[in-house]
């Protein structure tokens, strides 16, 4: 029942999530010559040069990218990211239609519409969704990247340099003044993000103490084509067991956790690593 209940929560909260980060871009962002960042600018971009329906737009180009992640990251992260991508889609049709004019000055607006935005996007992350395909595609590289290698990169080079296309487009095709501002939302909603996240983009260390470390191995082998470093250590109660090293990105986490509730009795601590060396 309380698995149940926090699952219902995970998809209220991404719903949530999805409509503040709809409201900014349509409310705050784009009315001041911003853009969202990702494959949401792109749609964006799209939108401004062709005069198509902004949320038609989006529901195009999020599309490929929702079904690749459906089918490369696994159903249950692919039901939280339709849901995610499906409410901000209708969220911007509907901050569109019914427009709030808010009347501040630009800087402050993009502030304030890179924060909200940030903020609706943690909120999604948090509860395992999200909206953005940029996310996904680099998400499905580095899993190609680690089944072939079997080692663990960051997701940020990618994301840096796929948003990086995004504003030198904007400047090329639309105004400086708009990549400009646009970058300045990048900067912030990236930064709250990174605070309410743990930078999600980073490789993460999920470290396992158990007495039973078959079972957890053999699942994480499974589910998630990984393996495990395996230590024999002592607890001054527990007494003898084993500790288990695996290294995951932010997406694999709900799949490792739930491997760790199926398996009672472990103890386990989630960190962030910066970078790996070989």
């Amino acid at each position: 029942m309380n698995k149940r209940v926090s699952e219902a929560g995970s998809y209220l909260f991404i719903i949530i999530g999805a409509l503040m980060a709809s409201f900014a871009v349509a409310v705050l962002l784009i009315p001041n010559d911003a853009i969202d960042y990702g494959t949401a600018g792109i749609a964006i971009i799209i939108s401004k040069l062709t005069g198509f329906n902004l949320s038609v737009c989006v529901a195009v180009v999020f599309a490929p990218f929702l079904i690749a992640g459906a089918v490369m990251l696994g159903k249950h992260f692919g039901i939280k990211a339709i849901l995610g991508s499906v409410v901000y889609t209708l969220g911007l049709a509907i901050f569109e239609e019914y427009h709030v004019e808010i009347d501040t000055e630009h800087f402050l607006a993009v502030v304030f519409g890179g924060a909200i935005l940030g903020a609706g996007l943690s909120i999604i992350l948090k509860n395992g969704g999200c909206i953005d395909g940029s996310e996904i595609f680099a998400n499905i590289i580095l899993k190609k990247i680690s089944d072939k290698t079997g080692k663990n990169f960051s997701m940020t080079y990618i994301l840096v340099g796929f948003n990086a296309c995004v504003y030198i487009a904007v400047f090329l095709l639309i105004n400086k003044n708009a990549a400009l501002m646009s970058l300045l939302v990048y900067v912030v909603a990236t930064s709250i993000i990174n605070r309410f996240t743990d930078h999600f983009e980073a490789i993460k260390q999920v470290t396992i103490i158990t007495k039973t470390p078959d079972a957890i191995v053999a699942a994480i082998k499974d589910e998630l084509n990984k393996t495990c470093t395996m230590m024999n250590s002592y607890g001054a109660i527990a007494g003898e067991n084993k500790t288990l090293i695996c290294y995951v990105n932010y997406f694999e986490l709900p799949v490792i956790k739930e491997i760790i509730e199926r398996n009672k009795g472990t103890f386990s601590t989630v960190s962030t690593i910066d970078e790996i060396l070989r």
